[in-house]
């Protein structure tokens, strides 16, 4: 009888479905997509620093509820190195260098930075973890990152700003945190990666939030809170969850090339939301994309 049941509990745990890596990311990069927008809409009240700042804290106290309330057990030593690369990288670096960037560059040309993001975040995972990948995916990751790059780049005529030296250096640290989060997610909950990643950080923003909140001038309008909730809720802590999620079931290189689609979506947030505008090159810009994004998820390794 035990083992008769034993079997049965065996072939009902195989019936269920498996996790979808790829449905985890692509939500990821919907949450991600909306973030400058919503950086634009918080800079309406607050200055860069105290929106960073407080940003930072309110994830910080979002995720130390969440670990406290599910009993969530201390990181093992060896991974704590990796958390600071998270902490330092997508926890500070990344959100200060594009709110001081979206002072004075458009929502629409920062996406330049999530174009390139994937293919930084590949090189830097590839690297880290000495994996291989097929020619074909570099190619056509190569080639979707290429197009995105110029597309966004040709939509503010390419002319480099200081805003510009701010996103290069955004996008740097927040690709060393995206490929060290995914090398951590494969053997620990995405969510604890993000969460022990922001909660690391917070001293360092609590600081920055002591420091700004008085020194810059502060509006409470609705739409800065609204910015200010959602950057903090969900683009500091509530995409990384799925995305991290996503990242250790499918591979921080495979995951990576679904963020081609980001800027896409950021510039319909951006029109939408901020009314931007962007030329008729889009729906071109999105079947190479699209295209170059399947290749990179069904190429055999």
């Amino acid at each position: 009888m035990d083992t008769y049941r034993s079997t049965i509990d065996t072939r009902s745990v195989s019936l269920l479905p498996k996790p979808n890596g790829t449905l985890f990311a692509a939500l990821g990069v919907l949450g991600f997509s909306l973030s400058f927008p919503g950086t634009v809409w918080a800079l309406d009240g607050f200055g860069p620093w105290s929106a960073t700042g407080v940003r930072g804290v309110l994830a910080a106290v979002i995720a130390a509820v969440a670990l406290f309330t599910t009993r969530a057990p201390l990181p093992d030593r060896s991974d704590w190195p990796g958390l600071a690369v998270v902490a330092g990288g997508c926890g500070l670096g990344f959100p200060l260098l594009t709110t001081l960037a979206l002072q004075t560059a458009s929502s629409a040309h920062s996406a330049v930075v999530i174009g390139a993001l994937p293919m930084a975040t590949a090189m830097i995972s590839a690297l880290r973890t000495r994996r291989r990948e097929p020619a074909v995916f570099w190619a056509a990751a190569g080639v979707g990152g290429a197009t995105v790059i110029t597309f966004t780049l040709l939509q503010n005529q390419g002319q480099p700003t200081v805003a510009d030296l701010y996103l290069f250096g955004a996008l740097l640290v927040c690709a060393a945190g995206y490929a060290e989060g995914g090398r951590l997610s494969a053997r620990m909950p995405g969510w604890r990666v993000i969460a022990w990643g922001v909660v690391l950080a917070a001293p360092v923003n609590i600081v920055v939030s002591a420091w700004a909140l008085p020194s810059e001038p502060v509006h409470l309008t609705a739409k800065a809170l609204v910015g200010l909730a959602y950057i903090a809720a969900v683009s500091q802590f509530g995409a990384f969850v799925v995305w991290y999620r996503g990242m250790g079931l499918i591979g921080v290189t495979r995951a990576s090339q679904l963020q081609l689609a980001q800027p896409l979506l950021t510039l319909v947030w951006s029109v939408l939301l901020l009314g931007e505008h962007f030329s008729a090159a889009v729906p071109l810009t999105t079947v190479i994309v699209l295209t170059c994004i399947v290749v990179t998820q069904r190429v055999k390794r």
